[in-house]
């Protein structure tokens, strides 16, 4: 081979090298995950004015007792407005209330991959755990809505009857004792904090605190209203003994 040869086939090999190594300049570009969800969601698709309107509606729907319009107005008004966290809770509520524990938590978690923070969206995600017999997951994320806010009663007493259910007296106890001190105008918490000591077997401390929820609301003296302990958290197992706290005030 002659040196211009070579030279050419050299330049040639050199050239071809760049070209593999060369990037497009769009490769390069790192896109920010806000500009990858308005990728996924273009603001033009977005109808706030609209998704408020379906939720007042499918709010409506939900107080005449009509779950399946409900559900399915919350779901269109979460469609138009996905990044709306009070949108997605709404619907998670309401699916949770017509006894769809799935849905709603997908709904929740949807609220809360926009809006990691949202207190309400924990509560009721926290809630519909409990009620679904997810413990841990109750636990982990009731504790994190008390961590964003000390003071939210909610939390603290749904914490406790997890607790509860776990055979965790003392965190049961610290738990409904703080909900009970948040709101003591609440009977709720009473009768947590009553089952709580119930289950650590002090009888004392749990007719004198099932006595103080009586004083704010006297149908604790009847057995057929303790049922309705059942839409406050309370697992068929706590309202069995709470019938047995009842009985033991001589009530």
């Amino acid at each position: 081979m002659g040196k211009v040869s070579g030279w050419i086939l050299c330049t040639a090999l050199a050239l071809a090298g760049c070209q593999r190594e060369a990037t497009v300049p769009w490769q390069s570009t790192t896109l920010s995950p806000e500009a990858l969800e308005n990728l996924a969601l273009p603001m033009f698709l977005v109808d706030a004015q609209a998704a408020a309107r379906y939720r007042q509606e499918g709010l409506a729907f939900r107080q005449q007792g009509d779950m399946e319009r409900a559900i399915a107005t919350l779901k269109i008004a979460a469609a138009l407005d996905p990044r709306n966290p009070e949108g997605q809770v709404l619907l998670g509520w309401t699916q949770h209330l017509a006894g769809f524990a799935a849905p709603a938590v997908d709904a929740l978690q949807t609220a809360l991959s926009y809006s990691p923070e949202h207190v309400p969206a924990l509560n009721a995600l926290g809630i519909v755990y409990l009620v679904d017999g997810q413990l841990e997951a109750a636990v982990d994320t009731h504790t994190r809505a008390a961590e964003l806010k000390p003071d939210n009663e909610i939390a603290h007493y749904n914490l406790s009857l997890a607790y509860q259910r776990l055979g965790q007296g003392e965190q049961a106890i610290a738990a409904a004792q703080t909900a009970t001190e948040l709101e003591p105008g609440n009977p709720h918490p009473w009768v947590a904090l009553a089952l709580a000591h119930w289950s650590a077997e002090n009888s004392t401390e749990a007719t004198a605190n099932y006595r103080q929820a009586l004083g704010l609301d006297s149908r604790y003296t009847s057995r057929d209203y303790l049922d309705h302990l059942e839409q406050a958290g309370f697992s068929q197992e706590q309202i069995a003994a709470t019938e047995e706290i009842r009985q033991a005030s001589g009530l």
